[in-house]
């Protein structure tokens, strides 16, 4: 995708790394298990009813989309597992299409985080005004033609299967002047301009005989991903005034989440290096990042580098589902790094996880959804849980009702 680019994250164990980067690119309990590996793509509710210039539209509810009801008391939680994309956009690589099937085949909804330049043409650049940064630049480039057109059927089809368009912002400017020194109005700017992108990309191609997309991306669009995870102060500040209800763009450890400044804060999470001693982020550059530093690494490695990934990663999800039962937030890219061994690890993981019992692999809208759903005191319990804890006594007793007096407990005790 587009141009090169000077690329950070924050690495674990002190690590501090500079790469040159190419273009970044189940159900909650009570309802019905998400079951879509051979199901044909699901149509809306009703017909479509246009929005502005016919770039998206009203269909109804979302298919696909679970229930989400309150936990019984004393009842263990699923595992959740996210799986996330930044940048998402179809390019030739078209990973995009790929992991859309994927997720079909071994039942995980996904969250899918578009660069909204990504459906701006590059003649039409200038209608983007980045914060601190001259009219029409973006450090990642621009979609040929053909490529907006792959990428807006994508995500037609992503939409309609019942995975989440988020936002990965436009620009990704990081570093010095980046994204992490905006203010908050700079951070609003860039979210109004990340939302009209998609929604008047009919105005901005031309393409009026197209069909528009199947949602308002008013209503669709409730969290994002920063570029470099940066900037999460003020971002959190102007998400939650234009209507976000959560953010992935901190970085945390394996632990039931909590809000900040209002939204959800769901996290990339440290997990296992394999064969290292330290941990890192659950996102495929950082794996990167900590093993060639490059994206065009020793061709004898690279398959190493895959499975150090796929087994850090599984780690990861068997210490949260024996454990604390934290939903497992992961982080990737649409990229052949290193020959493409980070997608066939995540796809993997996939197939090995998004199957087993009790383990719900969602999108950060239907997790958000579960969790708002919950008594906030019992996810004030799961919270106490450290990294890949046990509850003492088992989750039923742990998550028992005390006794409300000393009499109700002396009565307990004795039967």
């Amino acid at each position: 995708m587009a141009a090169t680019r000077q690329w950070y994250i924050g690495i674990s164990a002190g690590m501090a790394l500079t790469a040159l980067m190419s273009g970044c690119s189940g159900t909650t309990t009570g309802g019905p298990r998400h079951n879509r590996g051979s199901a044909p793509e699901e149509k809306p509710e009703q017909q479509a009813r246009v929005i502005g210039d016919g770039s998206t539209s009203l269909t109804g509810r979302q298919p696909n989309q679970p229930t989400s009801t309150k936990l019984a008391t004393g009842e263990k939680p699923p595992q959740f597992v996210v799986f996330s994309w930044d940048g998402a956009g179809e390019d030739g690589k078209k990973l995009f299409s790929h992991f859309r099937r994927a997720g079909k085949k071994y039942g995980a909804a996904q969250t899918f985080f578009l660069s909204g330049v990504y459906t701006l043409p590059e003649d039409s650049a200038k209608l983007y005004k980045p914060p601190g940064h001259a009219v029409g630049a973006s450090a990642i480039g621009y979609l040929k033609n053909r490529n907006i057109r792959a990428t807006l059927r994508q995500m037609r089809k992503a939409w309609l299967e019942g995975n989440e368009i988020g936002t990965h912002f436009n620009g990704h400017f990081c570093g010095p002047n980046g994204v992490g020194s905006w203010s908050t109005e700079q951070w609003k700017s860039e979210i109004r301009q990340a939302k009209w992108f998609v929604k008047h990309w009919k105005t901005t191609t031309g393409w009026d005989k197209a069909d528009p997309l199947p949602f308002d991306y008013d209503r669709e669009l409730i969290g994002g991903r920063s570029p470099c995870l940066e900037g999460q102060p003020n971002l959190l500040r102007a998400a939650r005034e234009m209507g976000f209800r959560y953010d992935s763009s901190g970085n945390g450890t394996q632990v039931w989440p909590k809000k900040k400044s209002g939204l959800w804060d769901v996290p990339l999470q440290e997990v296992p290096m394999p064969g290292r001693k330290f941990e890192t982020l659950s996102m495929d550059y950082n794996f990167l990042a900590n093993q060639s530093g490059t994206v065009h690494g020793p061709v004898s490695k690279r398959a190493a580098y895959g499975e150090q990934m796929r087994k850090g990663l599984m780690k990861g999800f068997k210490r949260a589902y024996k454990g604390n039962r934290a939903p497992l937030i992961l982080g990737n890219h649409f990229e052949e790094w290193n020959g493409g061994v980070y997608m066939k690890a995540v796809e993997d993981v996939m197939k090995s996880v998004c199957r087993k019992t009790a383990v719900r692999c969602v999108s950060f809208r239907q997790l958000v959804n579960w969790l708002d759903a919950q008594n906030p005191k019992v996810l004030a319990k799961f919270r106490k849980l450290d990294v890949g804890e046990r509850p003492n006594g088992g989750w039923r007793s742990y998550l028992a009702k005390a006794p409300a007096t000393a009499k109700a407990a002396k009565a307990a005790k004795s039967r």
